[in-house]
């Protein structure tokens, strides 16, 4: 009994591992959880793809001005109607639901990727 309830905890627990990244010739960290689901979790390159291509295709965005860095206000000229239109976008692409809360805080490409590449349920 002891076993299989320790088995079914494990199975869902997150360990976070932090390594310290390089860009640009300043440090950051970059934090990916890891957890026994094995490799089903989507790697950061094909997350940064899946963003942008959402991004480039909502009716109001010029595709050339969409970059990894790109805030959805500042630099494309949205709304707030429009930014949480592309979170919902997001939400549908990667199958996953972002709380209020948290929908509110993404404003931007890097911010929405951080997001869903750390997201458990990502697909």
């Amino acid at each position: 009994m002891a076993s299989a309830l320790r088995s079914a905890i494990l199975h869902h627990v997150r360990v976070p591992l932090s390594r310290t990244l390089i860009l640009n010739g300043s440090r950051t960290t970059a934090v990916r959880s890891m957890s026994s689901h094995g490799d089903d979790h989507l790697d950061k390159q094909e997350v940064v793809e899946r963003v942008l291509d959402v991004v480039k295709t909502f009716p109001k965005v010029d595709p050339s001005k969409v970059t990894p860095d790109v805030h959805f206000q500042k630099d494309l000229g949205l709304d707030s109607l429009d930014t949480v239109e592309i979170v919902m976008a997001l939400e549908e692409e990667f199958k996953l639901e972002i709380p209020d809360k948290e929908a509110d805080k993404i404003d931007s490409c890097p911010l929405a990727i951080e997001y869903i590449y750390n997201h458990p349920m990502s697909s």
